[in-house]
């Protein structure tokens, strides 16, 4: 029987280092988070993609792009993400999750099914598929995939509130408990930041986007801009010493 895999995206207005950052320009007008969408759409292996937002009134205008973009979406709790990722998942009937966060405007559809396929390929075989323990790929190109039941168990098992902020935290702190299979790039690109927690990964996403001029570019050829300009990667250096924040 064929299984159905949804990418579920996380957002909110009240992220702690960038507040709206899902919806700041990226490229021309358009968001960070339809540039995320768009890219999460080309994975050929998904059946689905859901907005998973929060019930806080300030995220309406995530909900109202959805609407007019006839995006699905699913509101839930802000705090505890995986729950509101555990109820998104049993709306859309999913049988394998695919997680990824709106901070991620570079996310890759040929990261995304690369990690799919290695995911029904050991179908009985993997819980969890991650390129991110280790993370050899630039920051902002993480996805993670695992079935249903498996985000079920997580919900089970992670008992306290920084468990559950960050869905997946389990299989991070006890690695033991889950089959995980990894997926690492042929070279560290981990010194990379492409994620967009502060004002200065958003300058250098949107130095990204214009240099293409759309959001139809691989990671492969991202990386070949950044290292043909090197001078981008010092727009955003030192901020990813000041510590994450939460899509």
């Amino acid at each position: 029987m064929r299984k159905k895999i949804v990418a579920i995206i996380q957002v909110r207005m009240g992220s702690s280092r960038l507040p709206r950052k899902a919806l700041l320009p990226l490229l021309g007008e358009e968001p960070v988070l339809a540039c995320v969408v768009n890219r999460t759409q080309r994975a050929a292996t998904l059946d689905e993609v859901v907005i998973a937002t929060t019930i806080e009134e300030r995220d309406e205008p995530i909900v109202n792009l959805c609407k007019i973009r006839e995006w699905t979406y699913f509101r839930g709790s802000e705090e505890d993400v995986l729950d509101r990722y555990l109820q998104a998942a049993l709306v859309s009937r999913a049988d394998v999750v695919v997680r990824i966060t709106s901070d991620c405007p570079l996310i890759d559809p040929e990261i995304i099914d690369s990690h799919v396929h290695r995911m029904l390929s050991g179908w009985h075989r993997i819980d969890f598929v991650t390129n991110m323990m280790p993370q050899t790929f630039p920051l902002g190109l993480a996805v993670e995939v695992m079935p249903m039941d498996v985000l079920v168990r997580m919900h089970r098992l992670s008992t306290t509130a920084e468990l559950r902020e960050h869905v997946t935290t389990l299989a991070y702190e006890k690695p033991q408990w889950f089959l995980v299979d990894h997926v690492l790039n042929d070279v560290d690109l981990s010194a990379l930041r492409w994620t967009v927690d502060f004002p200065e990964d958003l300058l250098f996403v949107q130095r990204v986007f214009a240099h293409f001029g759309s959001d139809q570019f691989t990671w492969r050829e991202a990386l070949h801009a950044v290292q043909q300009h090197p001078e981008w990667s010092e727009i955003n250096r030192q901020v990813g010493r000041r510590g994450p924040g939460m899509p």
